[in-house]
């Protein structure tokens, strides 16, 4: 955490801070682990400041802040870090805020309410924030990825995967084939296609192929307009520091030795996969191919 759907959902939450002018840029105390930043807080006040925010974009896992001058400030929030236009759930873990002026024509930004700063809020320390050119940006992350989970087409899906040897459920958290899936929404993603996170991408059939990819667009949108998943632990929010929805859907992560909401007889499992926790249906998970109850990936 978090995956697409949460960056997804602080990209539409700070959107209101597109067209406004940055003010200041300031690093609050704190006295945790310091998060990775490129450059300086110092640098990065100089450099920002009088630049307005053109555009909020998402690449993967990232939150991106586009501004005028075409250079961009990339947020990469991995295990538990927050983009905040409300209070954060804590002041201590604080890692950057960025204060914008008032404007001075307020009709040009018609009648929305306007931000008066934006907060980067980091319980353990683990996200980056990178300040790049565009050329920069396309050198050192646009072209390490591979084509974003939601636009992905079926076709490159199983170009990226088709001849590897490791297991789907592993191989769909390459960021360099797939941009954007984690470990909670493969487990869902295969859970609703019916295959078997342990199969080999070289081993899947092409009917299971074509359950995975209609499969991914469908979790992912789910979770998105549900605004993500807030797991136990409580530290994903929104901008607005309100937990998402999508953990009252969860099929199967998190819910093993539970009855498989799909077959009347499966019970969830949990098996660990490249150092991370996989949960599946056995029953409804088959690594021989085509089940009978998967007709199509829209089955729950």
């Amino acid at each position: 955490m978090p995956e697409l759907p949460e960056v997804e959902t602080m990209c539409r939450g700070i959107s209101p801070i597109v067209g406004c002018e940055i003010e200041r840029v300031d690093l609050p105390p704190c006295h945790c682990r310091p998060i990775t930043m490129e450059p300086s807080v110092a640098i990065l006040n100089r450099r920002l400041r009088g630049r307005r925010v053109t555009s909020i974009q998402r690449r993967g896992k990232r939150v991106m802040l586009c501004f005028d001058d075409q250079s961009r400030l990339v947020i990469e929030p991995r295990m538990t870090g927050l983009v905040l236009l409300a209070d954060p759930p804590d002041p201590d873990h604080l890692r950057l805020r960025i204060q914008f002026r008032s404007p001075h024509n307020r009709s040009t930004m018609r009648s929305r309410e306007i931000p008066t700063e934006m907060l980067v809020w980091d319980r353990r320390g683990l996200g980056t924030i990178r300040w790049m050119t565009e050329r920069d940006y396309l050198e050192k992350v646009d072209s390490r990825l591979g084509p974003d989970a939601m636009c992905i087409t079926a076709e490159q899906l199983r170009a990226n995967l088709a001849a590897s040897k490791r297991p789907i459920k592993v191989a769909l958290l390459d960021q360099s084939a797939v941009a954007g899936i984690g470990n909670l929404y493969a487990a869902e993603i295969l859970f609703l296609a019916g295959v078997d996170p342990r199969t080999r991408c070289d081993r899947l059939t092409k009917p299971q192929w074509e359950r995975i990819h209609p499969a991914i667009t469908l979790v992912l949108q789910d979770a998105i307009n549900h605004e993500g998943s807030t797991l136990s632990d409580g530290t994903y929010r929104n901008a607005l520091n309100d937990p998402g929805n999508y953990q009252n859907m969860h099929r199967v992560y998190d819910r093993e030795h539970s009855a498989c909401p799909r077959c009347e007889d499966g019970v969830v499992r949990r098996i660990v996969q490249a150092q991370r926790a996989t949960f599946f249906c056995p029953g409804c998970q088959r690594k021989s191919g085509r089940h009978p109850s998967i007709s199509n990936p829209t089955a729950t």
